[in-house]
């Protein structure tokens, strides 16, 4: 009697763990599906061809069903317009103004800077009198 409980335990597991990695596979799928991707059929073929290829392709499969949206397709940007066309208002004009001063104010600080190191090298390099 224990044999036939054993037995049943045994297939039990082995169906279980067949059905599992079948829906495991189908995942890539369901999300597809979700998603509206376009590729569909191809993602559920190819979960199926990942089956007997030792689940090498499994997380390309995954990638590919996850990086369609049908809100903005394939791309990472989002489907409002309005965000990429530029606004002009007067704060703009005030920050490119002050940011066109301070551009002046930064090249006048280089010109310092690079005079000072031009003569503190020509002081370097004037040969010094030796007092001997």
């Amino acid at each position: 009697m224990l044999e036939y409980i054993a037995l049943a335990i045994l297939v039990f597991a082995a169906i279980t763990l067949f059905y599992g990695v079948i829906v495991i596979h189908d995942i890539p799928y369901e999300i597809a599906k979700k998603r509206n991707h376009p590729q569909q059929d191809a993602l559920h073929v190819a979960g199926w061809v990942s089956l007997f290829t030792l689940h090498v392709l499994w997380p390309f499969l995954w990638i590919w069903a996850t990086l369609y949206r049908e809100d903005r397709g394939w791309g990472f940007s989002s489907s409002d317009k309005t965000s990429e066309q530029p606004i002009n208002n007067e704060n703009d004009n005030i920050s490119s103004q002050a940011m066109a001063q301070q551009l002046v104010e930064l090249n006048k600080r280089i010109d310092v800077l690079e005079n000072n190191a031009a003569k503190g090298s020509k002081q370097l390099n004037t040969p010094s009198k030796d007092v001997n």
